[in-house]
């Protein structure tokens, strides 16, 4: 089996003639949490909506579970996107339907299974993620950290084999962030899937990577594990995580 779950292969994206990812080249393995690190307007959303279809890319090629999903249609992506979960920066919850509702959404549109067993799988996936009794509460009466993980639940609860974190702190004090932080490995852990945290938060990317790829400008200017990214000479990278007190283009 490929030791790579998503594999982007010269991917390039540009929106009303703005280029947005030049060639953009890494694997994401199976089993990891790969983040990608990188500042307002790097591409990073842009980057991870190609796994599932949300944008194409303009050259290049997209590969998911050894699927290329260039030329797929939204009926070819249905199974690619019940293999891959992603939670929106803002949630995304549906703010006319009650917690249970939210959770149980997918299940009843892309599965058979009977209300008391969607009704189960809530229980059961708003327990993994903290949440127990608040079944009947409207996304209104939730904090903000409790929707990030009602629609975490939601999103594994087709049983994803890969999550994608859409800036998952933001907008967060810092407790309920690291809340959040300790969700996205316990997930990968307990539920062994693979995960793809974007975000521009430094302290985040290296409590939850085992590799960070680091974008900037369209193109991904590293791709290490998390002591590599903290010793690298890499110029823009070393820029970034010095907030800004290191030249960026100063010789390596």
């Amino acid at each position: 089996m490929d030791a790579s779950f998503v594999r982007f292969e010269d991917v390039h994206k540009a929106f009303g003639g703005k280029k947005v990812l030049e060639g953009i080249t890494f694997d994401i393995r199976r089993g990891e949490t790969m983040v990608v690190l990188g500042g307002s307007g790097s591409g990073k959303s842009v980057l991870i909506r190609h796994i599932i279809g949300l944008h194409r890319s303009d050259r290049g090629h997209v590969l998911v579970d050894g699927e290329d999903i260039g030329d797929y249609d939204e009926e070819a992506l249905v199974p690619v996107r019940k293999k891959v979960a992603m939670l929106f920066q803002g949630g995304a919850l549906f703010d006319s339907m009650n917690v249970r509702e939210n959770v149980a959404y997918g299940l009843r549109e892309h599965t058979d299974h009977s209300e008391e067993a969607i009704r189960g799988i809530v229980r059961e996936k708003l327990a993994l993620v903290g949440l127990e009794g608040v079944e009947d509460l409207m996304p209104a009466e939730l904090s903000g950290g409790m929707k990030k993980r009602v629609a975490l639940a939601r999103s594994i609860s087709m049983e994803p084999r890969c999550i994608l974190y859409d800036e998952p702190t933001t907008g967060l004090d810092p407790v309920t962030a690291t809340t959040i932080n300790e969700l996205i490995r316990d997930m990968q852990r307990q539920l062994r899937v693979t995960s793809v945290v974007v975000t521009h938060d430094i302290d985040s990317a290296f409590i939850v990577g085992d590799r960070i790829g680091y974008l900037y400008d369209g193109r991904m200017h590293f791709v290490g594990t998390v002591d590599e990214a903290r010793s690298s000479r890499e110029p823009r990278l070393r820029h970034f995580l010095s907030g800004g007190k290191e030249e960026p283009h100063a010789p390596v």
